[in-house]
């Protein structure tokens, strides 16, 4: 799932554009943060995790895309991505935000995209804009 700042109303199911896994050109052991629905997921791996993946052990090179939710919500995500210590997670740039001062000096390389992506949403569309989500059916 997507990593975005949930909207009122909106739906969470925002996936990874395919160009991001394109420009990367890896191969990962698991998707930690698999929706149920992969009908427009390109996260190149053979195993994924659906659900209390936070519960879960990780094992191997993994991609992270955690449902970014409420305030505060990617922190039991960041936390147990590092500890695991190998794959890449995708979060939003929020460099004032509390989670990121804490967690951004523990990466061993950060890259930030421009433009800003466009999730693509469970109807297989991109999201009008980077971060403010149409509802389904708009």
């Amino acid at each position: 799932m997507a990593l975005h700042e949930q909207c009122v109303g909106a739906t969470d199911e925002w996936y990874t554009p395919p160009h991001v896994f394109d420009a990367l050109g890896c191969t990962f052991d698991v998707d930690v943060a698999a929706p149920l629905n992969r009908k427009h997921v390109c996260v190149p791996t053979n195993r994924w995790i659906f659900q209390d993946s936070l519960r879960q052990p990780w094992r191997g090179f993994v991609w992270m895309n955690a449902p970014f939710g409420s305030r505060n919500g990617l922190v039991p995500w960041l936390q147990k991505f590092f500890d695991h210590g190998n794959g890449i997670a995708l979060t939003p740039d929020r460099t004032s935000a509390p989670w990121w001062q804490e967690f951004a000096p523990r990466a061993d390389l950060i890259l930030f995209v421009a433009p800003k992506l466009k999730f693509i949403g469970a109807d297989g569309k991109p999201g009008k804009s980077p971060h403010q989500r149409s509802t389904p059916g708009d």
